[in-house]
């Protein structure tokens, strides 16, 4: 595992970590994490796909982990957007295989709102618990924030995250609340922002033209499994998928039975990977 740092779309710093296997990669996996957390929490996506021959890349968001910007602060949602176009630039200069953009939560909607807005060279996108309604935080909160995105936009709140929401893993927990990286802040304007990516991703999900991947736990409390199941039902691309694990919680790559998830994605990129190389080979 490598600890690196890149340029934002404004030159801001931004954290990223990357794990490659010992030989060329078959592909390539850029993850977005979501919000509050950082990179360093997806070191067990890399467990896994890594020695199967997959380079992992992750970034810190702005304002997350050890990237720089205001914890929690947010002018526009289009900013995420532009940072993860100039990441997806420096992994592809550093690795010419297929990627497939993967995200988290609010990472999650990240990537789906990039898909839809322009896939550039993508082989595909994975999200999981993507928040696409209104997340698993107080509705006043919520009205709160788009009042004070108006009167006070830079005014920070404290999200009130239920963290036994995220895993059924107790350690899982511990170490969340115990990581002096992660945060639970974000601005009145981020929230509205949010809420704005929201609506219109869903009102644009039947314009996804890139093959996509939603897994959601049946009992995420946080980011509703509906939302998904709405959004993918309005995809008209035929090369969609979507995977409802029964019983799991928010954090699926950090639930019990994580195994599972893993094995599921893996065997999805694997079946799109042969495809693509069934049409190199026709070509």
């Amino acid at each position: 595992m490598e600890e690196l740092s890149f340029l934002g779309y404004d030159g801001l710093e931004l954290f990223y970590r990357r794990w490659r296997p010992a030989g060329s990669p078959k592909a390539v996996l850029p993850i977005v994490h979501g919000h509050g957390e950082h990179s360093g929490r997806y070191a067990n996506v890399a467990a896994w796909f890594v020695p199967r021959g997959y380079s992992v890349y992750a970034l810190d968001l702005r304002g997350h982990g050890r990237s720089q910007g205001k914890r929690g602060a947010l002018a526009d949602f289009g900013e995420y957007r532009k940072d993860v176009r100039a990441f997806l630039e420096l992994v592809r200069e550093a690795e010419p295989a297929p990627a497939f953009l993967a995200g988290h939560s609010l990472g999650g909607l990240i990537v789906l709102d990039y898909a839809l807005r322009g896939p550039d060279g993508l082989a595909g996108v994975v999200a999981s618990g993507p928040v696409l309604s209104p997340p698993g935080i107080s509705p006043f909160l919520l009205w709160l924030s788009k009042v004070l995105a108006q009167l006070w936009p830079g005014l920070i709140l404290e999200s009130g995250l239920d963290t036994s929401a995220l895993s059924r893993d107790p350690a899982v927990v511990e170490a969340y609340v115990n990581d002096p990286l992660v945060h639970s802040k974000g601005s009145a304007r981020m929230a509205n922002e949010m809420m704005r990516a929201i609506d219109w991703t869903q009102a644009h999900a039947a314009e996804m033209a890139l093959p996509c991947l939603i897994v959601h736990g049946s009992e995420d409390r946080l980011c509703s499994p509906q939302a998904s199941r709405v959004f993918i039902e309005n995809v008209t691309f035929a090369d969609k998928e979507y995977n409802e694990y029964q019983g799991y919680f928010h954090e699926l790559y950090n639930d019990l039975g994580k195994e599972r998830v893993f094995a599921d994605v893996e065997a999805w990129l694997e079946r799109h990977l042969r495809r693509e190389q069934d049409m190199t080979s026709a070509a």
